[in-house]
């Protein structure tokens, strides 16, 4: 059996944990700063190979201790990214795997340079975006004799929006900060170059329904790096709903707030609510040559909310969870086959959907499933049930 670290209890590491420790072929330490938190996961989801800890990840000594007394053959975080170079630097030192969900640009930079030279595995930007959607559009990308333009468009959205922002909180507050206020990677006339987030504002139909899409950091990845040189045009949008730039734009930039980003998250968190009924949206666009000719091809796919071990997920916990942990079992189960800083389009798609996790992103799912559930009124207080029952 593997021997997993997983770092935070939150809402993508708890389901990362019960993936791997339910699968029967990982034994899982499960640590976070708030142990009760830990304790909490490990009851909701049971059996022996999952185990609770308090850990701060942020004192660097504290977690060498960890994984020296701990040993794992992996750790994966699923902290902020802000927190991942200490984490990036606890696993070289240790000999150890590493695997993260950021979508920082500085972030997977600094992880790149701590894996020079490393025998193991250093994996930055699993999850979605980045993430699968990197590996759909390289997929797509082997298909062309020449390329004109990639694609890669995303979106988690609330299923029923009703505010103004037609957005609910379905993951990281700050990631999502991050994401709209940070500079943006693109390929423009066949060179990379920083965009500004919020800008680029696009309409595109998907199914008959109306989206709007625009620039927001971190989304492209290490794929501008692999693939950029072959292509005129390259960039990553977020989707959501028409209007949400706009009142984006007035938060993050005409009141300033993109300046003081500690209000910011506590006006969202406060006025905008969670929600367990969400859709994820994959789209890759590739235009450029087949056989002399002019062609695209598209990957598109919505996600919705599944149950897992009994529980309601939302759309946006699963495609992260079940990206980041397909590319784990990937790597561990072919022992030496990737070493140092790895990208994720080194990943086939093919491997990715055929695998035991990443079958969640198997297309054909509905919204009914999560609107009975949640009309039955078996999610408000899932977790905290199955706890107290445990």
């Amino acid at each position: 059996m593997h021997k997993v670290l997983i770092l935070g209890a939150g809402k993508i590491g708890a389901l990362i944990s019960g993936l791997l420790a339910e699968s029967g072929s990982y034994k899982v330490d499960l640590a976070d700063v708030d142990g009760a938190a830990a304790e909490s996961v490990v009851r909701e989801h049971g059996g022996t190979n999952l185990t609770a800890y308090a850990l701060d990840a942020s004192d660097a000594a504290a977690l060498a201790r960890h994984l020296a007394a701990h040993p794992v053959d992996a750790v994966i975080s699923g902290l902020p990214y802000y927190c991942n170079v200490k984490v990036a630097e606890a696993a070289r030192k240790a000999h150890t795997h590493y695997f993260d969900l950021t979508e920082d640009v500085e972030v997977t930079r600094a992880v790149r340079a701590i894996a020079v030279g490393a025998s193991e595995a250093f994996v930055p930007q699993c999850g979605l975006a980045p993430g699968f959607i990197s590996i759909a559009a390289a997929e797509l990308i082997t298909h062309f004799d020449e390329l004109r333009a990639v694609k890669l468009r995303v979106g988690a959205l609330p299923q029923h929006p009703n505010n103004v922002l037609k957005y609910s909180l379905t993951w990281s507050t700050e990631g999502l900060i991050n994401e709209y206020g940070n500079p943006c990677q693109a390929i423009s006339d066949g060179r990379i170059t920083d965009v500004a987030p919020l800008e680029g504002l696009e309409e595109i139909e998907i199914d008959g329904t109306l989206y709007e899409a625009f620039n927001t950091s971190g989304g492209l990845g290490s794929l501008a790096e692999t693939h950029g040189v072959r292509t005129e045009t390259m960039n990553y949008k977020t989707i959501r709903y028409p209007g949400h730039c706009e009142q984006m734009r007035l938060l993050m930039n005409d009141l300033k707030l993109n300046h003081d980003r500690a209000t910011l998250k506590h006006i969202l968190e406060n006025a905008v609510p969670q929600t367990l009924q969400d859709v994820v949206i994959v789209y890759a666009a590739v235009t450029g040559k087949q056989d002399g000719q002019l062609r695209e091809e598209n990957y598109v796919n919505k996600i919705y909310p599944q149950v897992i071990a009994g529980r309601l997920w939302s759309a946006i916990q699963v495609t992260t969870a079940a990206g980041i942990t397909a590319v784990v079992d990937l790597v561990l189960e072919k022992k030496g086959k990737y070493q140092g800083f790895v990208a994720q389009e080194q990943f086939r798609l093919a491997d990715i959907v055929a695998n035991r996790f990443g079958r969640y992103y198997a297309p054909g799912g509905t919204k009914n499933l999560s609107g009975e559930i949640v009309a039955a009124g078996k999610t408000g207080h899932q977790r905290r049930k199955k706890a107290v029952n445990s």
